[in-house]
């Protein structure tokens, strides 16, 4: 079968493409979009005459196969996927995006390596500026700019600088909280994984509940965002109070004897002045 021709006959539903079109339109091969085609990852073309056209839908199913080669998703994983959303690409291109949207709310922040050195009173140290991008917290753009990735993380910094705990001390708080957080993400990630997702891929992901499943892991962003702080808080006061209190008190303890052994050596001295 040919697949180019000089004048595409007219198509109701837009199909006005041959494969070498598409395969320049998506930055795919033309071998590549038939090895698609062949496991069923895109849909066959319409056939006028001798030639097969493509059209938007096409393009769609390429570009949502390419987006989800690019988060990991082998091809089997890709056509399973498809397969159990009724091969609908708008529902697992929801998924996907859903699944690959940011948890934070913030927007970065790009400052010049000046805008940087003047917030924290001096120049750089290159150690520390590299264990920063290490731990994810800013990224060096190569020209002299940094890009932040929360300011306002910056900023809790910057007021730590001030009540004078050092930036090395500030970056491993950091990173012990980072490890932390990741432990914690794991709860809830496991928590839709065993009540949402394992069930829905058990039943074969029935494509009426896909809806469903996208819902869920939209809720779950707020949810486990909300249970983190209120427990967080709850704990960090019973924390402070536990931890401070015995400080204190071992501090009054401390003192109060090392008073009372000096006002003793005190009164023994003058005890034995001569009269």
């Amino acid at each position: 079968m040919a697949d180019v021709t000089d004048s595409p006959p007219a198509s109701t539903d837009g199909a006005a493409m041959t494969i070498d079109e598409l395969a320049h339109r998506t930055g795919m091969t033309v071998r590549n979009i038939r090895a698609h085609q062949s496991r069923g990852l895109v849909p066959p073309p319409e056939v006028r005459g001798r030639t097969g056209y493509y059209g938007d839908d096409h393009i769609e199913r390429i570009e949502l196969i390419q987006e989800l080669q690019a988060d990991g998703f082998n091809l089997e994983s890709i056509r399973k996927l498809l397969e159990g959303a009724g091969g609908s690409s708008d529902e697992v291109l929801n998924f996907s995006r859903t699944l690959r949207a940011p948890f934070e709310d913030e927007q970065p922040e790009i400052i010049t390596a000046e805008e940087f050195a003047e917030r924290w009173g001096g120049p750089l140290d290159p150690r520390l500026m590299a264990r920063t991008e290490k731990l994810g917290l800013l990224r060096d753009l190569g020209d002299g700019r940094y890009e932040i990735f929360s300011p306002r993380l910056q900023r809790a910094a910057l007021e730590l600088a001030h009540l004078g705990v050092g930036p090395d001390v500030a970056l491993e708080v950091a990173s012990q909280v980072r490890s932390s957080a990741r432990r914690v993400s794991r709860v809830f990630i496991d928590l839709f994984l065993e009540n949402v997702w394992k069930p829905f891929n058990d039943a074969g992901r029935p494509e009426k509940e896909w809806p469903q499943v996208r819902d869920a892991l939209e809720r779950l962003r707020p949810l486990a965002s909300e249970a983190l702080l209120a427990i967080f808080q709850q704990v960090m006061s019973e924390t402070v109070e536990e931890v401070t209190g015995r400080e204190i008190q071992r501090g009054l303890s401390s003192g109060r004897g090392s008073g009372g052994r000096r006002s003793h050596r005190r009164r023994g001295r003058r005890s034995h002045k001569p009269s």
